[in-house]
C-alpha cells in the first residue's frame, strides 16, 4: 500500500504542469541521494573513523573495518553508525539532486540534442566533471559537519567540553572558532574528489548500462522490469567502485583536513597525502578502502535504481 502511494505521488509530480522536465531530473536525483544515505551511511561512518584514526603518527587504532564497526556498535549502538546522518541526508539530497540534474542537462547540451544509445565520452566526462565541481562547494560544509560528528564518538579522545551535541551545534562552533571560511575547510580536496569521482562514476555507469542492454536486448519482454533493475544494480554498483578506487586518497586527505583541531595546518591535499605516505605508505593513502568498497556497490546501486525508477515515473526522456 505504501509503495502504491509513493508511486502515485511521483506520477502526479510528473503530470504536474508546473514541473518542467529539467526540474523533474533534479527531483529524481534528490530521491537517489536519500536512497544512498539510507544504505551507505553506516559504511561511511566506519570509513571516516578509519581515515581519521588509522593515519595518525601513533599507529592504527582499528585493526580493520569490521573491528571498527564492532567497536562502534559496542560503545554507541546502531545509532553510532548513523552519527552525522542528519547533515549527510541534507548534503546528499542536494548533492545528488544537483549531480544528476546538472549532469543530465549538460550532457544533453554537449550532445546538441542528439539522441544516442551509445555513450558519448566527449559529453559524459566534461558533463560529469562539471556537475562534480558545482556540488563540491555545497557538499564541503555538510561533509565537514558530518565528519566532525562521526569522529568524536564515545570512544574518541575528544574532550567532553569540545564535543558537538548535534550538527547545528557543530556548524555554529566551527564558524565561531574559525570564521565563515572555516566551514569550507577542505574545499579543494572536495573539488578534486567530486569532479574526478563523478567523471569516473558516470562514465562507468553509462558504459556498463549500454553493454548490458546490448547483451540482454533479446530477453523476454516479461522480464523487462527485472532486467532494468538488475542493470541498474550492476551499473550503479560498478560505477561506485570505479569512482572510489580513483578518488579515495583525496577523500582521506579531506577527512584529515576537516577534522584536525589545528587551524594553521595545511589544507593542501597533496601535502597531506605526502605526509601520510611517508608514515603509512600507500595503505595509509587508501585508509578505509574496505568499508568504502563494501559501501560503494549497494549505496550507488540503490541510487541508480531509485534514479531510473523516478525517471520513468516522471516521464523523463533519457538522452
Amino acid at each position: 500500500m505504501a509503495n502504491n502511494n509513493f508511486k502515485e505521488t511521483i506520477e502526479k509530480m510528473g503530470e504536474s504542469s508546473s514541473l518542467g522536465s529539467g526540474y523533474k531530473e533534479y527531483v529524481a536525483g534528490m530521491l537517489a541521494g536519500v536512497a544512498t544515505v539510507i544504505v551507505g551511511h553506516p559504511f561511511d561512518t566506519v570509513k571516516v573513523k578509519l581515515q581519521k584514526h588509522n593515519t595518525e603518527a601513533n599507529g592504527g587504532k582499528y585493526k580493520n573495518g569490521l573491528h571498527c564497526a564492532t567497536r562502534i556498535l559496542k560503545t554507541e549502538g546502531v545509532k553510532g553508525l548513523y552519527r552525522g546522518a542528519t547533515s549527510s541526508f541534507l548534503g546528499m539530497a542536494f548533492e545528488s539532486s544537483l549531480a544528476f540534474g546538472i549532469y543530465s542537462q549538460t550532457k544533453q547540451l554537449l550532445q546538441g540534442g542528439f539522441q544516442s544509445d551509445k555513450p558519448q565520452p566527449q559529453a559524459i566526462i566534461p558533463a560529469a566533471a562539471f556537475a562534480g565541481s558545482v556540488i563540491s562547494s555545497i557538499l564541503c560544509p555538510t561533509e565537514l559537519v558530518k565528519c566532525r560528528m562521526q569522529v568524536q564518538g564515545t570512544d574518541s579522545l575528544v574532550s567532553y567540553s569540545s564535543r558537538y551535541s548535534n550538527p547545528l551545534d557543530c556548524a555554529i562552533k566551527t564558524v565561531k572558532a574559525d570564521g565563515l571560511t572555516g566551514i569550507f575547510r577542505g574545499g579543494y580536496s572536495t573539488l578534486l574528489r567530486e569532479s574526478l569521482g563523478n567523471a569516473s562514476f558516470f562514465t562507468t555507469y553509462e558504459y556498463v548500462r549500454y553493454y548490458m542492454h546490448l547483451q540482454l536486448k533479446d530477453a523476454s519482454p516479461d522480464w523487462t522490469h527485472m532486467i532494468d533493475v538488475g542493470i541498474g544494480i550492476m551499473s550503479g554498483g560498478l560505477g561506485g567502485i570505479a569512482c572510489w578506487c580513483v578518488v579515495l586518497p583525496f577523500d582521506v586527505a579531506k577527512t584529515i583536513i576537516q577534522t584536525t583541531p589545528d587551524k594553521i595546518s595545511t589544507t593542501n591535499p597533496f601535502w597531506v597525502l605526502t605526509a601520510i605516505y611517508r608514515r603509512s605508505g600507500l595503505k595509509g593513502c587508501y585508509a578505509g578502502l574496505g568499508p568504502t568498497i563494501v559501501r560503494a556497490f549497494p549505496a550507488n546501486a540503490a541510487a541508480i535504481v531509485t534514479w531510473e525508477l523516478a525517471v520513468k515515473m516522471l516521464g523523463i526522456k533519457r538522452a
